[in-house]
């Protein structure tokens, strides 16, 4: 017998910002989509947002059933995110159920009660409006109106079924008791809905962070696995990771790190589509590179944009101006932007957000971070690897050169958590030590990684003064500096090494 291919799910696209890469599609069309979520998962504003974008984006009417707020508090509670409810009604594109309970009322139980005239009012307010869309907020609300576990699992069956033949996709929401356990808070919603959403706050060190779950899409595929997103004033994004594919393209274009010797040192400069990170302790002139890097922008007439976490604009403008540069000339001439803030005032979610807006906007040939080692004190190590590769993904695929610093946790060296997570993502890597000689602290840098390009392999030592820094010649005759524990070597010790690595290096005379 043939065998009849099953006809596909077609989805509609939601609107929100990252949730159609990992729905892959958006949300299957025609059916039930359960979203849970504890207090705080912002599952009113998803069901408001998949309404407002449905209309603002696709011209697509809408009807909102609201069991607990009142419709005058979600317009004004929405109003800040740039939604006008008010004027969508005007237009007759939004339609409230109301459905909330009225203050003043008591609960009464009045024994055996249905949603019936509910699933009416619903069914008018579609062919009133033309919906396509419909949410439900949220389920929890009425259930204490109705009796035992049998009667809701009936009535909600009833409602879904009701939806369905209305042709509209809608999205229902529920209360979670806590992020990991019961789906929902009474356990039955999820074997109703086709499809189910989780939206957790999760806290994590410390530190909240929301993340989302396609747990259940019927029929279809999805990306499996929790994704960050956070709440802006644009609504809900989601930061979906699994869009990010190994495909950006790669230059032989080199661009100048400011530096001539460190071009030299580098084989000739930085590749232009490379992200370059740059290690070293406190002092040994981290942000002096990134001071460098931005001369070499400008020198070529490049736009750079300069994102600092741990100094203010004033003092990075005066320790410019001490080595040379003039950071307020640069910018009046379009060529520098920079964004001071402090690591603690939001999410890495919304650090990251805001990084990529910033970028569309200056549309930069270069961008600059220092450092990641300040962004990383306020996240956890997941949703820090999380934040570097999302960046690290954008700026090769806008195919811009990316510094980062990155500062060790002791004086003389040594590798930081953050160097840990971010050295196998980038492309280049420069390191900057602290060298102890005879009672001395001098400094020294090397070029430890450069993909694709030879590179000097030397640790060279290097002065910092009122021109920048300089780079001279190699350490000889000194041991351990990567470690962190130098040791200087005798001049016969120097020769016996040098011959295991040169067989045909001549004996030393006696």
């Amino acid at each position: 017998m043939p065998t009849q291919d099953l006809e596909a799910v077609r989805k509609l696209k939601s609107g929100i910002e990252g949730l159609d890469h990992i729905t892959k599609g958006g949300i299957p069309i025609g059916r039930a989509t359960l979203v849970a979520g504890t207090a705080g998962s912002a599952k009113t504003i998803f069901g408001v947002q998949f309404l407002a974008a449905g209309i603002a984006k696709f011209d697509e009417p809408g009807v909102f059933v609201t069991f607990e707020e009142s419709p005058s508090d979600i317009r004004k509670n929405v109003k800040s995110l740039g939604w006008d409810i008010q004027a969508w009604e005007d237009a007759r594109k939004w339609k409230f159920v109301d459905a909330s309970p009225e203050p003043s009322h008591s609960p009464v139980s009045t024994g055996h009660y249905d949603l019936g005239a509910l699933i009416a009012r619903i069914e008018n307010a579609v062919r009133e409006v033309g919906a396509k869309r419909v949410v439900l907020d949220s389920l929890g609300a009425i259930f204490s109106q109705l009796g035992e576990t049998a009667q809701i699992r009936h009535e909600l069956f009833r409602t879904a079924s009701a939806l369905r033949k209305l042709d509209v996709t809608a999205v229902i929401t529920a209360e979670r008791l806590q992020d990991y356990g019961a789906i929902a808070r009474y356990g039955i919603e999820e074997f109703v809905a086709d499809n189910v959403i989780i939206l957790r706050n999760i806290l994590e060190e410390e530190k909240r962070r929301r993340t989302i779950e396609i747990l259940k899409f019927r029929g279809t595929e999805h990306s499996k696995g929790e994704y960050p997103f956070t709440v802006t004033r644009d609504g809900i994004v989601v930061i979906p990771l699994s869009a990010i594919e190994l495909k950006q393209r790669s230059s032989n274009i080199r661009v100048s790190s400011g530096n001539p010797s460190l071009d030299e040192m580098c084989g000739g400069g930085f590749f232009r589509d490379s992200i370059i990170l740059i290690s070293g302790a406190t002092g040994t002139g981290k942000t002096l590179s990134v001071a460098h890097f931005v001369k070499g922008a400008a020198e070529a007439k490049e736009k750079c944009l300069l994102f600092a976490f741990e100094e203010s604009r004033e003092q990075l403008i005066r320790n410019a101006t001490g080595w040379g540069l003039d950071y307020e000339s640069m910018e009046k001439a379009g060529l520098l932007k920079v964004v001071c803030d402090y690591p603690e005032v939001k999410g890495l979610e919304d650090h990251l957000i805001a990084i990529k807006q910033t970028i569309a906007e200056f549309k930069p040939n270069r961008i600059a971070v220092d450092s990641m080692s300040a962004l990383e004190r306020v996240s956890s190590l997941k949703s820090f690897r999380e934040f570097v590769i999302g960046l690290t993904s954008f700026i090769k695929h806008q195919e811009m050169t990316g510094l980062f610093t990155s500062t060790t946790p002791t004086l003389m060296g040594g590798t930081s958590i953050t160097e840990a997570h971010i050295s196998t993502i980038t492309d280049s890597i420069i390191l900057l030590r602290y060298v102890e000689i005879y009672g001395e602290m001098r400094r020294g840098l090397t070029v430890l990684k450069m993909r694709g390009s030879k590179h000097v392999k030397e640790i060279r030592e290097f002065n910092i003064d009122e021109h920048g820094m300089h780079i001279g010649k190699a350490f000889r005759n000194v041991s351990g500096i990567l470690g962190g524990v130098t040791t200087q070597l005798a001049q016969n010790e120097v020769d016996r090494i040098s011959r295991l690595f040169d067989p045909q290096a001549s004996e030393p005379k006696s």
